[in-house]
C-alpha cells in the first residue's frame, strides 16, 4: 500500500516541533508525498500557537515544491462534553481538523467519559477526524467510537508515531482498524511528524494494514484526489447548514 498524503504533521509553531512548513514541503517532495496537512496543536497545549496562527494560515501557499499544503489544526479536547480549544469561528476557515486527547490538556477520564467526549466532538461539523484514539491513557469503547464515526461521517486516524511514543497503542490501533474494517469506516494515516525527516513515514501503519488485510478503499491517504473530493463534499455539507 502506497500512502501519498500525510494528514498529521507539526511545524515549529507547535512549540515542541523543529521544522518550518518549507522544510516539511522539501522533505515531502523528496519522498514523493503529494500532500500533507499542517496540523499544529491548539493553544491549550503549552507552547502552542495563539488563535491568530490558525486564522492567518490563508497566507500559506496551496502548493510548495509541487506538494499540496492542507491547512489544518490538531485541536485539543478540553472537557468531556467535547469542548475544543479552538472555536468554530476559526475551525470553519480550515481544510482539515483533527481532534485529540492530550493528558497535558485534560485529565484522563473513565472509558465512558472518554467515549462520550469523542462522540460529542464528532458531532461538530468542522471536525474531520479523531487523532490517535488508540492511546491507552484514554481508553474508549472502540465499537461505539467507530460507530459514531460512521454516523457522523468522520475519519479515524491510525497514527504511525503512536506505536513508539504511546506504549501499548499497537493492540488498540489494531482493534480500531479491525473495527473500521468491520463497519466500513474510512481511516486516515498520520505520521505525527514533529521534524521534517518524519513527514510521510508510515512503515508501522502499513505493516499493521498488511497484517489485517485492510482494504485500500477504506484508506483515504492512498490518493490526493480522495481528499480533494472530500473537501468539495465538506464545503457543500457546510453550505447546507
Amino acid at each position: 500500500m502506497k500512502i501519498v498524503v500525510d494528514t498529521h504533521t507539526h511545524t515549529i509553531a507547535s512549540g515542541h516541533a523543529y521544522s518550518t512548513i518549507q522544510e516539511m514541503a522539501a522533505e515531502a517532495a523528496k519522498k514523493n508525498i503529494e500532500a500533507f496537512a499542517v496540523t499544529d496543536h491548539g493553544p491549550k497545549m503549552k507552547g502552542g500557537p495563539f488563535l491568530y496562527h490558525f486564522g492567518n494560515l490563508r497566507v500559506v501557499p496551496d502548493t510548495i515544491n509541487n506538494v499540496r499544503i492542507i491547512k489544518g489544526a490538531e485541536v485539543n479536547i478540553i472537557d468531556y462534553s467535547g469542548t475544543l480549544d479552538i472555536p468554530d469561528d476559526y475551525l470553519k476557515r480550515l481544510e482539515f481538523v483533527l481532534a485529540s486527547f492530550h493528558d497535558i490538556c485534560i485529565e484522563p477520564g473513565s472509558v465512558e467519559d472518554n467515549t462520550n467526549a469523542l462522540i460529542n466532538v464528532m458531532k461538530n461539523p468542522y471536525i474531520d477526524a479523531i487523532a490517535h484514539p488508540g492511546n491507552p491513557v484514554f481508553k474508549v469503547d472502540i465499537p461505539k467510537v467507530v460507530s459514531a464515526a460512521k454516523e457522523f461521517n468522520k475519519y479515524i486516524e491510525i497514527n504511525n508515531d503512536s506505536f513508539v511514543i504511546r506504549p501499548g497503542s499497537y493492540e488498540n490501533c489494531k482493534e480500531i482498524a479491525l473495527e473500521c474494517k468491520k463497519q466500513g469506516v474510512k481511516v486516515v494515516c498520520g505520521s505525527d511528524a514533529h521534524i521534517s525527516f518524519d513527514v510521510g513515514r508510515f512503515e508501522r501503519v502499513c505493516g499493521l494494514f498488511e497484517e489485517i488485510d485492510m482494504p485500500e478503499s477504506l484508506v483515504m491517504n492512498i490518493s490526493l484526489s480522495n481528499f480533494l473530493e472530500y473537501f468539495r463534499f465538506k464545503k457543500q455539507r457546510l453550505q447546507k447548514r
